[in-house]
């Protein structure tokens, strides 16, 4: 380990953004998960560098040195962000990898933009929905009736601890925490991003733990059948961190995948 990432505020598409270069040679591009940052893949870039790979790490607007959004973004902004990156960079056509949140940016670009992406691993990726359960399911409804009379009655107050009371009861933590990015947060989760891994071309690898709760195991295998050239590799007793829980396994399974020439999705 050399020590904390050297982080360079750079502007990109009008925002501070924290960038972070480390090594020379076929460039990498980390996306972090939602809370994530530039410190997020820093194990992972310092290992990369060293077998020769030019990684670079960007904190997404909102997050680490970054500015937030100037206002609510869906995955679609974060993409176009990303792709000021490359330009910025002089980046035409890159690697990604992709945590959570910044594997929903590696779907959309690898879809709209294959020029681009040359081959992806996404950890614990975002970007399918989970099916409400029919207890979830009624209590929305419960709840959204319960507003509408107190909106209806203008109880202004009671709706509002009516509000935080079911937030605080039933909301995730990242929605909670997620202060000023909420709106953006609440954008990011109801996007479906199936359509786009059908039109992913990159051969694509897929790293999941099988104890995530977060981003379930069903949802890796979900990609890997619609992700058009993708292999899935299942880290036992893994959570939804698996490339830092298994860091070693992590590294060595994409450093080969990265290096090979040839096209070992399904290898």
């Amino acid at each position: 380990m050399i020590g904390e990432p050297p982080i360079v505020v750079r502007t990109i598409a009008g925002l501070h953004t924290g960038t972070c270069v480390i090594g020379g040679g076929s460039p990498v591009v980390a996306l972090h998960g939602w809370g994530g940052s530039v410190h997020s893949f820093w194990p992972v870039a310092e290992r990369l560098a060293a077998e020769g790979f030019a990684v670079h790490l960007l904190d997404l607007p909102g997050f680490g040195h970054s500015d937030p959004p100037p206002d609510p973004w869906d995955v679609a902004d974060y993409m176009r962000f990303v792709l000021a990156y490359l330009d910025a960079s002089d980046l035409s056509r890159v690697a990604l990898l992709g945590h959570s949140f910044g594997g929903r940016i590696g779907l959309m670009l690898a879809a709209q933009h294959p020029d681009r992406v040359s081959k992806m691993v996404l950890a614990n990726s975002a970007g399918l929905r989970t099916p409400l359960s029919l207890t979830q399911q009624l209590r929305g409804a419960v709840a959204r009736a319960a507003r509408k009379t107190l909106d209806w009655a203008h109880l202004t107050s009671a709706r509002a601890r009516l509000q935080a009371y079911y937030n605080r009861r039933y909301a995730s933590e990242d929605y909670l925490s997620a202060g000023p990015l909420r709106e953006t947060f609440l954008r990011v989760i109801a996007e479906d991003l199936t359509p786009y891994a059908s039109q992913v071309q990159a051969p694509t690898l897929l790293i999941w733990g099988d104890r995530d709760a977060d981003t379930p195991l069903w949802q890796g295998r979900r990609l890997e059948q619609l992700i058009p050239d993708a292999g899935l590799i299942v880290f036992a007793g893994a959570g939804h961190f698996s490339y830092l829980e298994r860091l070693n396994e992590y590294l060595r399974i994409v450093t080969h995948f990265l290096a090979d020439r040839s096209k070992p999705a399904h290898g």
